[in-house]
């Protein structure tokens, strides 16, 4: 390679790197495996090695990759937070002890040990203690300014808040999610179909850089310290001395630390942490070598983004190969249809994989899948099985296509794919496999208001097998809810009171509660308005509900194939059999003062919650947006808006006080 290819291939290097740091550090979203970045700055070192002409300062190869988050404080490391040098093989390794002997030779060292620490995979963070007690924690950031995370490391219930010493000291540990619990949550993130966390790394650092503490709160944290940073009043001669000191204090100290004599001692710690890796707790991404002696830690001094007195070896991926013997498709609480790989069983990092997900068609036709091929499976970040690569070379001929199915494999109902998503859906509302999500969402506030019929009664009418569609929540009998609770004849009869209440809503109530795809309550209303019965609703031709204002082509595409449903005939007859009221409710002497008219809320209002002030506008015949532009009519600001306000100020949009919005409506 010349000069010239090698400046180009450097700049190419710099800019991917930049993006997936971007990624992985600031958005807590990667899109490459740790393994695959690692080669990409391998590849970018030597370069810059070979070509030293090419070398910047401000290359990810000479500084923390990480930036501080918009709405935290800003917290300057007083001792900044260095990341570490990688090494791939035990060769290098090697080359890093040699180099440290050749540096107490010259230094007149006598001996030289060191530390071998598990490389905990999780958020890098300070915790500043002053008089024993702890007063501020930031995140690394760049390795010289970090974020203000103190309310949210609080939440952490492993972390002191008080220490056994009164004493004045800065420490750095790992904040993590243990491989349980990044399980657990994944599986619900699943059940509920949100996006998964790609690794337990990337779901500590977003639980502890949210913005809302309470948020964190509910998030299972954990932390291993593994270094003191600063201390006054102590001096320590070792790093060993000084983990056990921590210990001491009262802090959960990194739990895997072997102290090595010889190469042959790093040599067999490296090796027995990576066979145990499986049976740790807490994923790591690497097993750590420190210079013990502290003293000697400080001759060596550092380079700007990293210690020359340690470096960090990575264990590589394990891959196998295995069968595809099939591919079945799963369905979940909202409706998502996902295709699951069924593998011949094989043993990948310490456990055994039989199936994976396939996320969605595009991934499929990505790969270029077909049932019966050999494929390549990786664990991503030590724990989610992956798919990472098909042999066709191994094909035989007798491979199958696959298909993702037209009908809901559940319930039969049509499954479809909208345009702009990846995910396909069941549109079926009785469809078994989204009954507790159509339940919540049919007796929910804005929709059939049924107070009482949270979500945990909810799933005991299910359990119990009280009720086996949505239309079922007209036949429950006092003695039924009653049963539910302990002394519930109160609560029951509350419960029966609010159902038998909720038939008398208005038509929009129902056509919300239905749970029509891109339908919420503002279309609802306007739906109820033009066609007065939900018969008449229910024959309305895709073209006509097009042409009406706010709905467009598709909504309208969508209303319409709700309707051609027979599981939604099926259900809105036995809802009419139950009694429910189907038509609009004409209101006497209607006022449509803000018909045509637009409003954005912004700020906080004395009087009214935004969600009420939105009511009051749309009875009025108006409707609200959330975002101001020049087809906004009035923006009705309370105390500390925002840069809404501002947007209104220079668009030249009437702006309105909650007292003037009070003469508004009287």
């Amino acid at each position: 390679m010349d000069a010239k290819q090698a400046e180009k291939r450097i700049k190419e290097l710099r800019e991917q790197l930049e993006y997936h740091a971007r990624k992985y550090y600031d958005e807590d979203k990667p899109e490459i495996s740790d393994f695959e970045y690692d080669m990409l700055m391998v590849e970018l070192r030597n370069l810059e090695k070979d070509f030293p002409q090419f070398q910047t300062k401000d290359s990810l190869s000479q500084k923390v990759g990480g930036h501080v988050k918009e709405g935290f404080q800003k917290v300057t490391h007083e001792v900044p937070l260095q990341s570490l040098q990688d090494v791939f093989s035990f060769d290098e390794v090697v080359e890093f002890i040699e180099r440290m002997q050749e540096k107490a030779q010259e230094n007149n060292i006598e001996e030289v040990n060191y530390v071998v620490e598990t490389k905990i995979d999780g958020l890098s963070a300070a915790l500043e203690y002053k008089n024993g007690k702890f007063v501020r924690g930031a995140t690394r950031g760049n390795g010289t300014v970090g974020e203000d995370v103190t309310e949210n490391l609080k939440t952490v219930k492993t972390i002191p808040m008080e220490l056994k010493d009164k004493i004045d000291i800065t420490v750095r540990g790992e904040v993590f999610i243990s491989k349980e619990d990044f399980e657990k949550m994944n599986q619900e993130r699943e059940e509920n179909e949100e996006e998964l966390f790609a690794n337990a790394r990337n779901a500590a650092a977003g639980s502890l850089r949210q913005l809302d503490s309470k948020i964190t709160a509910q998030r299972p944290l954990d932390i291993y310290i593994f270094n003191v940073q600063k201390v006054e009043g102590k001096e320590f001669n070792s790093h060993y001395e000084e983990l056990e000191y921590l210990e001491k204090l009262g802090f959960n100290v990194n739990p895997v630390r072997i102290y090595c004599k010889t190469q042959q001692d790093i040599e067999k710690a490296i090796q027995k942490i990576g066979e145990d890796r499986e049976n740790l707790s807490f994923g790591i991404d690497g097993a750590v070598v420190k210079i013990d002696d502290l003293k000697f830690r400080e001759i060596l001094g550092s380079t700007a983004k990293t210690p020359r007195w340690a470096v960090a070896y990575k264990y590589p991926p394990e891959k196998k190969e295995t069968k595809l013997k099939d591919i079945v498709c799963q369905v979940g609480r909202t409706g998502v249809i996902t295709p699951m790989a069924i593998l011949e069983p094989v043993k990948v990092a310490g456990s055994t994989i039989s199936k994976t997900t396939l996320h969605n068609e595009d991934f499929i036709k990505e790969k270029e899948l077909k049932i019966g091929d050999t494929v390549v499976i990786q664990k991503a970040g030590d724990v989610i099985p992956e798919i990472v690569e098909v042999k066709k070379d191994k094909r035989t001929g007798n491979e199958i296509n696959f298909e993702m199915p037209k009908v809901c494999p559940v319930c039969g109902a049509l499954a479809v794919r909208e345009e702009g998503e990846a995910a396909i859906r069941c549109t079926g509302i009785e469809c078994p496999a989204k009954l507790f999500r159509n339940l919540v969402h049919f007796v929910s506030r804005e929709a059939m208001n049924i107070d009482g019929l949270g979500e945990n009664i909810i799933q005991q009418l299910l359990d119990n097998g009280l009720i086996e569609n949505i239309a079922d929540i007209y036949t429950l009998k006092l003695e039924d809810i009653a049963s539910l609770k302990k002394n519930g004849q109160k609560f029951a009869q509350n419960l029966v009171d609010s159902i038998n209440a909720s038939k008398q809503n208005d038509l929009y109530r129902l056509i919300t509660a239905l749970g029509i795809r891109h339908v919420g309550a503002k279309a609802s209303k306007l739906l109820a308005k033009k066609y007065k019965s939900m018969d008449k609703l229910m024959e309305a031709p895709v073209e006509e509900l097009s042409e009406i204002k706010d709905i467009g082509e598709v909504m309208a595409k969508s209303i319409e194939e709700f309707f051609d449903q027979e599981q939604t005939r099926d259900l809105i007859e036995k809802l009419k059999q139950a009694g429910v009221n189907m038509n609009y409710q004409e209101q006497e002497g209607e006022d449509n003062r803000f018909e045509g008219k637009t409003f954005v809320l912004t700020g906080s209002l004395e009087k009214y919650t935004r969600g009420e002030a939105s009511n009051i506008i749309e009875k009025l015949g108006g409707k609200t947006s959330g975002t101001v532009s020049k087809k906004t009519d009035y923006v009705l600001a309370g105390e500390e808006a925002g840069s809404k306000l501002t947007k209104a100020q220079s668009l030249g949009v009437t702006i309105i006080t909650e007292a003037e919005f009070e003469k508004m409506i009287q």
